[in-house]
């Protein structure tokens, strides 16, 4: 077999764990896809008589790759309420099927929190936290010390985790009321969307996100329940996230957050809750991972 047709292969063997690498650092399944493919470029173009570890040799290759990616993004990929206003609903159906695959083994709320990471710290975090890379393995790849990479790690690693002043008794009876909620509003159940909301609900929205007719304040149970209902194609987007030290929820089709929705929990039902998607106020929102 020819030299090349065998690196060919070797390298094959390894694509699914230098995409899900790649994935996890750009949130991007086609920027995942190009880092993945310069790799290859890269390893063509190389002796590989000196590599001893061909998937380690790749993992530092395709890091770099993207580190670089990162470094030079001057914004967010996409805008939220561009996106909403290019796509309209159809931003809220279902992921394609390669992509999902990927938001699912990953989560929503994570791929959001990595998202507000700098780069060197989305970097040291997911090579360490998720693929358990020793330190002295990252630090020339981000060009650190080995004791200032495990300070970026760190530092990404409190902010995924997130901070509340809850008790775990109080986020966990907020988590079953929201996963309650997100559950009735998937379902487009009405009824199980009146047993959850209180009587007296306050709905609040950013009129960009709603569609014609719709108040930015909806009031009541009923009124709340069944323009929920109107809603429901935003849900199968949505994950249980902690929004500023409470259990929300972000809306984040492709991975990319769209919506993040602060819910006021009373008496084990959905006192109130509003829609967040104006870009500055989002910036401002404190999210982490929900622990489980």
């Amino acid at each position: 077999m020819h030299a090349q047709d065998l690196l060919a292969r070797r390298f094959e063997t390894h694509r699914g764990h230098l995409r899900a690498v790649a994935y996890r650092m750009l949130g991007s399944v086609s920027e995942a896809d190009d880092a993945v493919q310069e790799a290859w470029l890269r390893l063509a173009r190389h002796d590989t008589d000196d590599v001893a570890n061909l998937v380690g040799w790749l993992t530092t290759v395709v890091s770099r790759i993207c580190l670089d990616m990162l470094r030079t993004r001057a914004t967010r990929r996409e805008d939220p309420l561009d996106l909403l206003a290019e796509l309209g609903n159809a931003a809220f159906d279902s992921d394609p099927e390669h992509e999902a695959v990927l938001i699912d083994s990953v989560g929503r709320a994570l791929l959001v929190v990595l998202d507000t990471l700098g780069p060197d710290e989305r970097v040291a975090f997911v090579l360490h936290d998720l693929f358990a890379l020793p330190f002295e393995q990252i630090a020339p790849i981000v060009g650190r010390s080995t004791a200032t990479t495990k300070k970026l790690a760190s530092r990404a690693r409190h902010r995924v985790q997130g901070e509340t002043t809850a008790t775990a008794t109080e986020l966990a009876e907020q988590r079953h009321v929201v996963e309650a909620f997100l559950t009735a509003a998937r379902g487009g159940d009405l009824t199980a969307l009146l047993a959850v909301l209180a009587p007296d609900v306050v709905r609040v929205a950013d009129p960009a996100v709603l569609p014609a007719g719709l108040s930015a304040v909806a009031r009541g149970a009923t009124r709340v329940a069944k323009e929920t209902v109107l809603l429901q194609r935003r849900s199968r987007a949505a994950t249980l996230a902690l929004v500023n030290g409470s259990v929300g929820i972000l809306v984040a089709p492709r991975g990319t957050l769209l919506l993040a929705i602060t819910v006021t929990v009373r008496d084990d039902r959905v006192a109130g809750y509003e829609v967040i998607a104006d870009p500055a106020r989002l910036r401002e929102l404190d999210l982490a991972v929900l622990s489980q």
